[in-house]
């Protein structure tokens, strides 16, 4: 939990930085079901959230203001590394990060004010959450 809480602060400090590059297209994946209520992290809704956050904030940024270094994909790779190691688990965070990059990328081509709104309102939700996050859940 720990590392969760470290990489949640990390997150936080750098969400106002700059963009990341942007992934290379690959296919869609099958969704991975989530296991039984009782097997999940009782925070689990909200790192999944979280994680599509992410994912759209590395495509938006990298569209509104340029490569950046993977600063997004960073805080998305400390994300699974404090949660998620492996399994099934990982995979639906990946793929929670994947489909907010996704969504982004399939209707806007060009930094359009409506980006630069959704990368701001983003940026907000993903600040709430983590915030809920490290106060409910944190040592």
């Amino acid at each position: 939990m720990m590392k969760l809480v470290q990489a949640l602060a990390l997150l936080v400090a750098l969400l106002p930085v700059g963009p990341a590059v942007a992934q290379s297209p690959r296919a869609a994946a099958a969704p991975v079901p989530a296991p039984p209520a009782a097997l999940r992290a009782p925070y689990e809704p909200q790192l999944l959230r979280l994680s599509e956050i992410i994912g759209a904030l590395h495509y938006l940024r990298t569209l509104c203001e340029g490569p950046e270094g993977g600063a997004w994909r960073r805080e998305m790779q400390a994300l699974l590394d404090a949660e998620a190691a492996g399994g099934e688990r990982r995979e639906r965070l990946v793929q929670a990060f994947n489909r907010g990059y996704g969504g982004f990328e399939q209707t806007h081509r060009s930094c359009a004010p409506a980006a630069r709104l959704a990368t701001r309102r983003y940026v907000a939700e993903a600040r709430r959450l983590v915030a809920e996050i490290t106060s409910r859940y944190g040592n």
